[in-house]
């Protein structure tokens, strides 16, 4: 039976490729590096497989050493997945080859990734996957969570089925690491569904020195050609075992999949075809649009390769005018991206030639992609090789998107913000806040965070939204119910009150008096806060952190706060389930630790203060204001924009197409991030120097 579970993207595809794997060649690489934390975290805890043992997880020491292995370990005749990205994925390209042209039925899981090209980017896009897509590697694609899941146990049994191996991919940090709650598939569901003679087929041609044969030869011109064309019947067999693990899958747990799923008006003229995440965004928004009376659809790309055209087409309603392709790649130089090549071959195979193809850029590098977006694709009927989401100034691809918010969310969700400090915990708790809300209630959850690159001591935003109805909403919240800054450093940094919906709570961590507000906060966040008529909260977690011996770690009583002024739940329920959610966390660390946390819980309320948000804020003119510091002018355009997260607003022609940018302009950023600030002793100095390497 399916049980209800809140986890990440990453955990629901490692635990299909746990019951289906006797080996995992391993190398880590953000963000796919948690899949094989949980095969190697289970593993160690004797979790059995499918196959009625644990699974053998071997690291390497690169990813084409792993790729090496998981050819080796599948022509041994083990059943062997991996799990990579981004650069980690192209160093497995040679062996893809290997492992496609000899038939061996491995499942890589892809978290997708951007490719360092003019820059690194460890965020996501389809970079990495797309250049994969000749490698010979079935391609399956997946836009949720629960998709995840259910779209890694298809892959897992088609590679059985077909003798052909998957490549199951989904959008790096956007997918891998957000949490929803899903129904988790149980191993004894899964077993009938697992063909065993194919299982037993597999293992018998195990190459070993029972069974000795000859593979990996050379050959000539005068056979490899007729050679490498022998495995067709394999590759044409593949979509239509696809369907049937889907119906299969369907049958299992009432979620059904189709090669190509379409969703909208049966009279649509106007369809975006789109895989990975944003998928569930643009069905988000052609709900609310079919409510609006258009004729919108979108078609969703599930088995990406080997590509059906006939099932690509049926898929599509009859009325269609305009379809609109969107790739989150960019392939310099060629023609279109390639989901775009792919339609329009698509449509000219079948001798369609009245249809209007349309292809656009999305998403690079984790770019928001929102329902505004979705609309301003809708709307556009004629420019081609767009882009929406950036402002192209230099070579104008961008489409307009207008200036009001195409807000889509459900009635009734539930949208709350934290501003925390990287490995101030803030994360860990809202992780744990999620699943509470996930696991005691009857309501559906999820939580997403979007890290800094400094990681530790940067900026950590959590986006957490809960809802009576299933939440497709792949993207950042642009409207919140509940905003929470952590650090009172960031009240003259971030414009945290823009988003917060009127009537929205605001809660301020800070060690300063009601009374002292109007010195300390910034103009505009005095306005904002009055003309949206804010509960505005204060609480000083950091003098209460350090009462009950947690030091700088506020996380557990801005949690505690949270759970008061939210009321989700009962606060007294939230209490009891954040101490046990706190037993589970730390527990290994000792029980003062624990009991450090409890009390942390127990204090917050204590902490909490109201207040009235004075009229006269409306009209204020005078507040605190960021550190003035006399900086370059591309600092001041360009690096000061992207520290106040604002860098989507900056245009295509703020950037050196080579990626160059100058040097030494860390200098210049004046964070004071720190709430206590050392002195210097000069009786105790016994010139040790070790201060200028810790000092803030």
């Amino acid at each position: 039976m399916a049980r209800k579970v809140t986890v990440d993207g990453n955990g629901a595809v490692s635990h299909i490729a746990y019951a289906f794997s006797d080996v995992a060649a391993i190398y880590p690489i953000t963000p796919s590096s948690t899949m094989a934390e949980y095969v190697d975290e289970w593993a160690a805890q004797g979790r059995l497989n499918l196959f009625g043992q644990t699974v053998r997880v071997q690291e390497m020491q690169s990813e084409a050493g792993a790729a090496g292995a998981v050819h080796g370990s599948l022509a041994a005749g083990a059943l062997t997945t991996t799990y990579t990205a981004s650069q980690g994925l192209l160093l497995m390209i040679p062996n893809m080859y290997k492992i496609s042209g000899e038939l061996l039925p491995g499942v890589f899981h892809v978290s997708a990734r951007a490719l360092a090209a003019h820059a690194l980017s460890i965020f996501g896009d389809h970079s990495d996957v797309m250049a994969c897509r000749q490698t010979g590697f079935a391609m399956v694609a997946s836009g949720s969570v629960q998709e995840a899941q259910d779209m890694a146990l298809v892959s897992h049994l088609a590679a059985i089925e077909s003798s052909v191996p998957f490549l199951h991919f989904f959008d790096g940090f956007r997918t891998s690491h957000e949490i929803q709650k899903i129904d988790e598939i149980d191993y004894e569901d899964i077993r009938p569904l697992v063909n065993w003679d194919k299982v037993d087929k597999f293992r018998a041609r195990a190459l070993n020195p029972e069974n000795p044969h000859q593979a990996g030869t050379a050959q000539n011109p005068d056979v490899y050609f007729q050679n490498r064309e022998a495995a067709n019947k394999y590759y044409d067999a593949v979509p239509g075992i696809v369907e049937a693990c889907m119906k299969q899958v369907g049958e299992l747990t009432g979620r059904h999949y189709k090669l190509f799923d379409y969703h909208g008006a049966p009279d649509a003229e106007h369809v975006i075809v789109v895989m990975g995440s944003g998928a569930e965004a643009v069905h988000e928004a052609v709900d609310a649009l079919l409510s609006m009376g258009k004729k919108v659809g979108v078609l969703k790309v599930r088995l990406y390769r080997p590509f059906k055209v006939d099932a690509f087409v049926d898929a599509l309603p009859k009325s269609v005018k305009t379809l609109t392709v969107l790739d989150r790649t960019k392939e310099t130089g060629a023609p279109g991206d390639p989901l775009y090549l792919d339609v329009r071959a698509a449509l000219a195979e079948k001798g369609i030639h009245n249809v209007q193809v349309l292809g656009g850029r999305y998403g690079l590098g984790s770019k928001e992609f929102t329902p505004t977006m979705v609309k301003a694709i809708f709307d556009n009927t004629s420019k081609n090789h767009f882009t929406v989401g950036i402002v192209d100034d230099v070579t104008n691809t961008s489409l307009e998107l207008g200036e009001e918010l195409f807000d889509t969310a459900p009635e009734g969700t539930v949208s709350c913000m934290f501003y925390g400090l990287g490995s101030d915990g803030t994360v860990g708790a809202n992780k744990n806040s999620i699943k509470i809300i996930g696991d005691h209630t009857d309501l559906y959850a999820q939580g997403y965070f979007a890290y800094d690159s400094k990681k530790s001591g940067g900026l950590t935003v959590s986006h957490l939204r809960f809802g009576k109805h299933p939440i497709r909403s792949t993207y950042q919240i642009d409207a919140a119910n509940f905003v929470a800054c952590h650090n009172p450093a960031y009240v003259t940094m971030y414009d945290m009150v823009t988003p917060l919906k009127e009537g929205g709570t605001f809660l301020l961590n800070c060690q300063w008096q009601s009374e002292e507000l109007g010195e300390r906060l910034p103009a505009k966040m005095k306005q904002l806060l009055a003309k949206k008529k804010a509960k505005l909260y204060i609480i000083n977690a950091i003098d209460l952190a350090r009462q009950v011996n947690m030091g700088s770690r506020i996380n557990t009583i801005m949690q505690s706060a949270f759970f008061k002024l939210a009321n989700v739940i009962p606060y007294e329920d939230a209490v009891e389930y954040m101490k046990e959610y706190a037993r589970l966390t730390y527990g290994r660390r000792g029980d003062a630790v624990v009991k450090s946390n409890w009390d942390a819980i127990d204090i917050a309320v204590s902490g909490l203060h109201e207040v009235k948000v004075p009229a006269e804020w409306a009209t204020a003119t005078e507040g605190a204001t960021p550190v003035k510091v006399d900086a370059t002018e591309y600092f001041d355009a360009v690096i000061k924009p992207i520290l106040a997260q604002d860098g989507n607003s900056l245009p295509v022609s703020a950037f050196s197409p080579d990626g160059f940018v100058p040097t030494g302009t860390t200098k210049y950023e004046k964070r004071g991030i720190a709430v206590n600030v050392p002195e210097w002793q000069i009786d105790n100095c016994i010139q040790c120097n070790q201060c200028s390497l810790v000092c803030p």
